[in-house]
């Protein structure tokens, strides 16, 4: 593997979870990134309090993730064999705690609506 390209790395991630489960990861992660959107513009601003509980959901996040990708591709942590792995595992458990924090704050957000006390919201 001479150039890491973009078709690479998909052979590479449809390999490793499998074609179905990863295009649905996919799917999964655009539906929730545009309901944040979406819920972004309809309030004009972010909840402090909203943004909390989700930070704080970050490490369940992280080890959730790890977890995951330790369970798909049938290893563990003995398995780590020299920097570039740990880089990636944090990589992944990064990845894991911001997108459950992003998760949280929409799926609050849209359960709740928007914020009615809000001055921005008053006639």
């Amino acid at each position: 593997m001479k150039d890491l390209t973009f078709e690479t790395l998909l052979a590479v991630f449809e390999e490793i979870f499998g074609r179905a489960l990863f295009w649905t990861m996919v799917v999964v992660a655009v539906l929730i990134t545009l309901a944040y959107l979406y819920v972004l513009i309809r309030d004009r601003a972010m909840s402090m309090r909203k943004f909390l509980l989700a930070q704080l959901s970050m490490p369940f996040g992280a080890v959730a993730a790890v977890l995951f990708v330790q369970w798909i591709t049938s290893s563990g942590l003995r398995d780590i064999g020299g920097a570039v792995d740990v880089i990636v595992l944090l990589g992944v458990a990064v990845a894991g705690a911001v997108g459950l924090a992003i998760l949280v704050y929409t799926a609050q957000a849209l359960m709740q609506g928007p914020q009615e006390d809000d001055p921005r919201f008053r006639s």
